[in-house]
């Protein structure tokens, strides 16, 4: 019985101390090293407006629409997105290539695209989300689809804002990983600034 004890007393005070120093002790010093070396992504990667109020983040996309749901016409269009953009429903459709909600869904994308830039070729991004629902990119060929319709809404030259677009465009990660993009946001505001 005493060694049942002892064994039992030995479990629980090293569950503690790994407790304390793997949950809470790497932890912070996880945080704090995050907090040193990278303190915009520790933080979210937060895009501030000219007054520090926040507006959005370069890591999760989001809706430029009204209020009743309708594409803004001056702005870029983020793909669309599973989760309707709601970074705590962070979810891809999960449906199959032959599902016919996700049928439906692309088919359902691709008029509302075709209605704010016109017929003609539709890069994939447009008409379907990602993964997580809420990329925060486009493909150089979404975006490029879109300009003259940002141009006209606006009233500058389409000149002008494909230039915003290869002055937004990033390019593979380590120079070969992933395709050239466009990060929505960055470049809606860089629309706004002009």
């Amino acid at each position: 019985m005493r060694t049942t004890l002892r064994t039992a007393g030995v479990a629980v005070r090293a569950m503690l101390v790994f407790t304390a120093v793997l949950g809470v002790g790497y932890m912070l010093l996880i945080t704090g090293i995050g907090q040193l070396a990278l303190p915009a992504q520790a933080n979210g990667s937060l895009v501030r407006s000219a007054d520090g109020a926040v507006v959005g983040s370069t890591l999760i996309g989001q809706s430029f629409q009204d209020a009743d749901g309708q594409a803004l016409p001056q702005y870029f269009q983020s793909r669309p997105s599973a989760a309707s953009w709601d970074a705590a429903a962070s979810t891809g459709s999960n449906l199959g290539p032959e599902n016919t909600d996700l049928i439906a869904a692309i088919s359902e994308n691709r008029s509302a695209f075709e209605a704010l830039n016109g017929a003609g070729a539709i890069p994939a991004d447009a008409v379907t989300a990602s993964g997580s629902g809420l990329d925060p990119h486009i493909s150089v060929a979404n975006a490029e689809r879109q300009v003259a319709r940002v141009a006209e809404a606006r009233g500058i030259p389409v000149a002008d804002v494909e230039a915003l677009v290869t002055q937004s465009t990033r390019g593979r990660d380590l120079g070969f990983l992933g395709e050239p993009r466009v990060n929505v946001l960055e470049l809606n505001r860089a629309l706004d600034a002009r």
